[in-house]
């Protein structure tokens, strides 16, 4: 939930008054679930047994894993039930609140982060070798149908729009469901969740854990480094979503820019949920054998090829969106979902295969930092390059009155033409002084353009080459013992 609404909803709701480059200053917050590997080596190496109660007899089961996902799910599940007291405040400026918003999904998403490097290496050990492929799908639909509560299901019932349309006989003024109420709904599911997990649910304690202290991660870190096939496909992820960075980032807020409703955006997600259950499930089967990274790097080449195809659904957008456009978008997301999850779940399953179960959560940390990280660090470039490259000149009638305009920038030396018509709140100052946003040039299509050309150069001379070789490499080639 933390990732959907951090990587989902936030942009949406923070583009109604931020330019894109304020809102990759907010995906900055994103970061520490790529950057997740230097405290992975803590979280493999110390847990508690168990844990005495103060003042009692009474002791709880914890365990290797247990001992970091359950307080870091009641640190956010606290969380959320503190912020869902502030979000409206917080957003209402979020000019003023935006380091403090980005501030807080930090820590949510560093909470996330944790407790994932722990599922990662329990996943390894709960499932029997010949199933521990599946450890992927099970993340894909976890993951997919958390993404989906917290960006498609409160975006629809956040919107009046469409509550009033699909699911009220009465219409009303009000949303179904307020941010606070969901983000008060995310905290209680997750202690009971935990709570759950705390009592309910024991650990196997797994062999020879205890030889794995920080020091011995930590060497055994350094080394599966200096392993050229893991060097090389650290290298694949850091540069292998740079082709569709563009359209991941931008292309569903230029959507909705463009006229289409959040309510209709979030429909067409919702439409294309149960197609990513039944893609990770094939994803998962066409990932096994000795071709193991061929559906992700046919996938990659459908991405660049959807990339290519929003920039004309975006351009083409008509005033008013018929049903047959719709219909357009919807098959234009269900394909980017298509190809997107065949990827995550392809090299999720890869991960797997190779990683060695002993160290699997700062193995597959490892890993999934480099693959996260790749999707990550352009993010910010590329939507400080949109506004960067955009340019847009808001002209106003002759008899504007001035005193309006220098209200509206709260500066008595704001003068005409107003230049800064890019932003929600620009366009917004223009549209209240009976003023036009006139766009010389738009951002997305030369910074979508730039990123697709450098994701077929690299794809065809760096990725595919290395790609075939890594997949012929026996899966006990990738596996480093703890030293004595």
């Amino acid at each position: 939930m933390p990732i959907g609404l951090a990587f989902g909803t936030m942009p949406y709701l923070l583009k109604a008054r931020l330019t894109y480059a304020d809102i990759g200053i907010f995906m900055l917050s994103t970061y520490p679930f790529s950057i997740k590997l230097l405290w992975s080596p803590v979280v493999d190496s110390m847990f508690v047994d168990e844990l005495r109660i103060p003042g009692t007899s009474w002791t709880l089961s914890l365990g290797r894993r247990k001992s970091w996902i359950v307080p870091g799910q009641l640190i956010v599940g606290t969380l959320f039930l503190a912020l869902s007291t502030r979000i409206d405040t917080l957003l209402a400026h979020s000019a003023d609140n935006l380091y403090v918003i980005t501030a807080v999904f930090s820590v949510l998403i560093f909470m996330s982060a944790t407790q994932d490097i722990a599922v990662d290496g329990w996943a390894l050990t709960l499932l029997s070798e010949e199933n521990v492929g599946y450890a992927s799908t099970a993340q894909t639909i976890g993951i997919n149908v958390g993404y989906f509560l917290s960006f498609t299901v409160f975006l629809a019932l956040n919107s009046v729009e469409a509550c009033n349309k699909f699911l009220r006989l009465r219409p009303l003024d009000t949303p179904i469901l307020t941010l606070p109420g969901y983000l008060q709904l995310c905290g209680i599911s997750f202690i009971g969740v935990t709570l759950w997990l705390l009592f309910f649910r024991r650990e196997r304690r797994e062999a020879n854990e205890d030889d794995m202290d920080i020091h011995n991660v930590y060497t055994i870190i350094w080394r599966i480094c200096r392993l050229p096939h893991v060097q090389a496909l650290i290298l694949v992820h850091l540069i292998a979503k740079i082709g569709f960075q563009a359209n991941n980032a931008v292309t569903g807020l230029k959507l909705v820019e463009h006229g289409l409703s959040k309510e209709d955006m979030a429909f067409a997600v919702l439409v294309d949920f149960p197609f990513q259950l039944v893609f990770g499930y094939l994803a998962a089967v066409w990932s096994r054998g000795d071709h193991a990274l061929r559906p992700w790097l046919f996938a990659f080449a459908g991405r660049l090829v959807m990339a290519t195809a929003s920039m004309f659904l975006v351009a083409g957008l008509p005033a008013h969106i018929g049903t047959g456009y719709f219909l357009l978008i919807i098959v234009s997301t269900v394909l980017n979902s298509f190809a997107g999850t065949v990827q995550f779940v392809g090299i999720s399953a890869f991960h797997t295969q190779i990683a060695d179960p002993l160290i699997g959560g700062t193995y597959m940390t490892l890993l999934n930092t480099a693959s996260n990280l790749g999707g990550t660090w352009p993010s910010y470039f590329v939507l400080k390059m949109v506004d960067y490259l955009s340019q847009s000149m808001c002209s106003a009638p002759a008899d504007v009155n001035v005193d309006l305009v220098h209200d509206l920038f709260g500066d008595a030396n704001a003068t005409l033409p107003l230049s800064e018509c890019v932003s929600e709140a620009g366009r917004s100052r223009c549209s209240a002084i009976g003023g036009t946003c006139h766009i010389a040039r738009d951002g997305y299509y030369w910074t979508n353009t730039i990123c697709v050309a450098i994701g077929a150069v690299t794809l065809m001379a760096v990725i595919w080459p290395i790609c075939q070789h890594l997949q012929k490499i026996p899966h006990t080639a990738w596996r480093i013992r703890a030293p004595k």
